[in-house]
């Protein structure tokens, strides 16, 4: 199956993350792969959530503690990866990271269930853990002691990112691995797509 030309990546994107959400094989729909580099220029990969897409970008949510917290608050630029294995389709997407609004990230954290926002609390993300998982069960205990008959609100570490792209591919596989792979790029945020296909 051909990619079909359209003027908007991102509403293209948005039909094709329909198609996996709707797939019933896919456990996972939202899951993407986030590639940042470190100070010292080594990469690192992680799978997380998509949050949100709209024209402005892709949203996801972090302790910012974490690696890869503080690799995008020292190097705003990423990549995404989504692979819907059912469907045969891969995205791939590069672009530069913001924050999101506090009342953005409030209203997100506001969904999460109780567990989940208690665990924002109690993670030293990616930190050493040096009493095992004993010390991090006492930790989300306290959490809920302290927290007991309240609402738990968001921690001043944890909110969100947007990718706004730059260069978004799409990957549909193709038979004798001829793959179709079309690009959209463009040299400024505000700027223009252009388009064009790849060799597989």
């Amino acid at each position: 199956m051909s990619i079909p030309v359209v003027d908007d990546p991102i509403e293209f994107f948005t039909q094709w993350h329909a198609d996996a959400r709707a797939c019933r094989e896919l456990r996972e729909p939202d899951a993407m792969t986030l590639a940042t580099v470190d100070g010292a220029g080594m990469p690192w990969a992680r799978v997380i959530l998509l949050k949100g897409v709209d024209t402005n970008g892709f949203a996801f949510y972090t302790n910012f503690n974490s690696r890869k917290g503080g690799h995008l608050l020292a190097n705003p630029a990423a990549g995404l990866c989504f692979y819907w294995m059912p469907l045969d389709r891969q995205v791939r997407v590069q672009g530069l990271v913001t924050r999101v609004s506090d009342a953005e990230a409030d209203a997100y954290f506001a969904t999460r269930s109780r567990e989940s926002r208690i665990g924002a609390w109690a993670s030293y993300q990616s930190g050493p853990l040096a009493g095992g998982r004993a010390e991090l069960d006492a930790r989300f205990e306290e959490i809920t002691r302290r927290f007991d008959g309240q609402e738990i609100p968001r921690p001043p570490h944890w909110s969100g990112f947007r990718l706004a792209p730059v260069y978004i591919e799409f990957w549909q596989g193709g038979r004798h691995r001829l793959h179709d792979r079309r690009v959209y790029a463009r040299a400024a945020l505000d700027g223009p797509w252009e388009t064009r296909l790849l060799y597989p």
